[in-house]
């Protein structure tokens, strides 16, 4: 192999290599895309023409059948009156707008053929088109895909995972120290607040009970004159007060249990 040959190898080699690094496949996809969006009104304009043309030869067609009409009408008022000389005229005139008119029906054929086919091709060319660029939208959404599971890949591989780990479950171990740490605070202090309130709910239910019990003993007599609550007097004769009464037995009560 020649010297040239290797060189122009090696340069097609690197250029190719360049082109594929800068080349952007979602880039290169949108405009695409684009190119065949922009010929669409292209071919809508050539589509009219074609159709436009058409059209045109239609009224061609039936401004020189009614030509040939009239001609025909003329030919035989002429002849009808004696005027060959100016039937003679009317007759070639006749023969050449019949000309025109088998011309312009041929060509009006011609002419509706290729509208049809010019519609045909636009609706294909529009289909073909969608489809492409649904294809496109797919293959542009797997290169972000893919794009993104490179960036992922790369940092992942820049992921130092033994100095992370290691910082990661010595932080995690200092958080559940704390956490646990507040955790047992919280439960110790409801349980004193628990505890209290318990002590004193029950406290109180002792109170009522006894001062039920005092009371029936009062009520049936077994309290005794002598003891102090029978000497509680309110003025100087008047009679003892249940609540007064009961008031010192419930001090002396609960200055017991307290001892």
């Amino acid at each position: 192999m020649g010297l040239w040959s290797r060189l122009t190898r090696v340069f097609r080699a690197s250029t190719g290599a360049a082109l594929d690094r800068i080349e952007n496949p979602e880039l290169v996809l949108q405009q695409t895309i684009r190119d065949m969006r922009d010929r669409v009104p292209e071919l809508n304009n050539s589509v009219a023409q074609v159709m436009a043309t058409e059209r045109l030869l239609a009224r061609n067609k039936d401004n020189l059948a009614k030509q040939v009409v009239d001609l025909d009408s003329k030919i035989k008022a002429s002849v009808k009156m004696g005027r060959d000389d100016i039937a003679t005229a009317y007759i070639g005139q006749l023969q050449q707008a019949q000309l025109d008119l088998e011309r312009t029906d041929a060509q009006l054929d011609h002419a509706g053929l290729a509208s049809k086919q010019a519609l045909k091709a636009r609706d294909n060319y529009v289909l073909n088109m969608k489809k492409r660029t649904a294809e496109a939208m797919q293959l542009i959404s797997a290169a972000k895909q893919a794009k993104l599971q490179e960036q992922l890949a790369q940092t992942m591989e820049s992921f130092n995972i033994g100095d992370d780990s290691s910082t990661f479950n010595e932080m995690r171990e200092k958080i559940d120290r704390r956490v646990a740490a507040a955790e047992a605070k919280l439960q110790l202090g409801a349980a004193s607040v628990d505890n209290q309130m318990a002590d004193i709910e029950r406290e109180a239910m002792d109170i009522q009970l006894h001062d039920k019990l005092l009371e029936y003993k009062q009520q049936m007599g077994l309290l005794g004159s002598g003891t102090p609550a029978a000497s509680k007097q309110i003025g100087t004769g008047g009679e003892a007060k249940s609540d007064d009464v009961l008031d010192p037995i419930i001090v002396n009560d609960a200055n017991n249990r307290t001892n």
